[in-house]
């Protein structure tokens, strides 16, 4: 079994060493001093007290590795979105891609039925970009629970976690998902198999559309997020007007709104994602978090006016700090919306 990890950064890399660890013929695509450091020493991971080394083919030249049997896509949405043409090289025949993407991925509708089958989302697919170049039939959807972090150059730190969510958009088991599932629980990771990965894409995203922005934007740690009364009820009102979004386009929530919010109050005084990433300088993941479910909600004629508030305010802030990547003009003006079945 051959997987290249596009994108080996933090959860990435966890994966990568991973998975060689326990005999898959893994290769990475990698950038800068961390693809720099993985060559010259292998790629070293810091879990449990431990320090496990992996040696793997490492570039930044997708084609200097040929097809593979899965690509797993580790990059940010809008990185994704930037590179979905570069990933070319790797794709054979019957080559999957992994999206491990945090937010509602563009392949959200693909294999839906009703007036909305196969319908693009350009909040995070401006153009179709990754549509053309990937395609829906290629995708196996994933979500991510490990939390990791790269402390320098060639070398990630496992905090907490190691269960990956995985599923087929058109919710059959099939046996590409099967052996990518056995694959991971034999290397030592937890794969959770779903009938519809979207559930599980929800669950996550219904915390992370709230708790990141809200960070974001008041620099307060998750605990004081979802414990303080303000910041609670917006959490909260956010959350109740997603929900209505998820439910009208056939989600299951399995978890009231209280239970999630309290969950994420447990967690302590953790910096989210989000706010990590505006506090390093680093482009923030927002279009993937709120502004799909903002466009959803417009589908859905669903009100949205707690997003709309918390989604206008973390861009504008994005932008001030030079921190909200944007698609560029020409591609989402040029582009309609598109149903390809309408």
């Amino acid at each position: 079994m051959k997987i290249c990890i596009y994108g080996a950064g933090a959860i990435g890399g966890y994966m990568a060493v991973m998975l060689k660890r326990s005999g898959v013929d893994v290769s990475l695509v990698a950038r800068g001093p961390h693809l720099a450091a993985i060559k010259e020493r292998g790629l070293k991971l810091l879990i449990d007290g431990q320090e496990l080394v992996a040696e793997m083919p490492a570039t930044k030249n997708a084609a200097e590795l040929g097809p593979q049997d899965y690509v797993i896509n580790g990059l940010k949405a809008h990185q994704a979105w930037e590179s979905a043409e570069d990933m070319a090289p790797l794709m054979g025949d019957h080559t999957a891609v992994v999206t491990m993407q945090n937010g509602v991925p563009w392949w959200y509708f693909h294999g839906l039925d009703g007036d909305f089958g196969d319908l693009r989302l350009q909040s995070v697919d401006p153009g179709d970009r990754q549509w053309n170049a990937i395609r829906p039939e290629r995708v196996i959807g994933g979500t991510v629970y490990p939390a990791t972090e790269i402390t320098e150059p060639g070398v990630i730190k496992h905090i907490y976690g190691d269960t990956f969510g995985l599923g087929e958009p058109n919710r059959r088991k099939t046996e590409r998902l099967t052996r990518l599932a056995d694959a991971i629980n034999a290397s030592g990771l937890k794969a959770r198999v779903y009938d519809d990965i979207r559930d599980d894409i929800w669950l996550k995203l219904w915390g992370n559309l709230c708790f990141n922005p809200i960070s974001a934007i008041t620099r307060a740690t998750l605990d004081v997020v979802a414990t303080d009364p303000a910041t609670r009820a917006l959490a909260k009102s956010m959350m109740l007007e997603a929900q209505q979004i998820g439910e009208t386009f056939g989600a299951t929530f399995k978890v009231d709104v209280e239970r999630r919010i309290n969950g994420a109050a447990r967690v302590g005084a953790h910096r989210t994602s989000m706010l990590q990433d505006v506090e390093a300088g680093k482009a923030i993941e927002l279009d993937a978090l709120l502004s799909s479910v903002q466009e959803m909600g417009r589908l859905a004629n669903v009100a949205t006016p707690m997003i709309d508030l918390v989604l206008g305010l973390t861009k504008q802030m994005g932008r001030s700090l030079g921190v909200y990547p944007t698609f560029p003009e020409e591609v989402v003006e040029e582009q309609p919306l598109k149903v390809a079945n309408g």
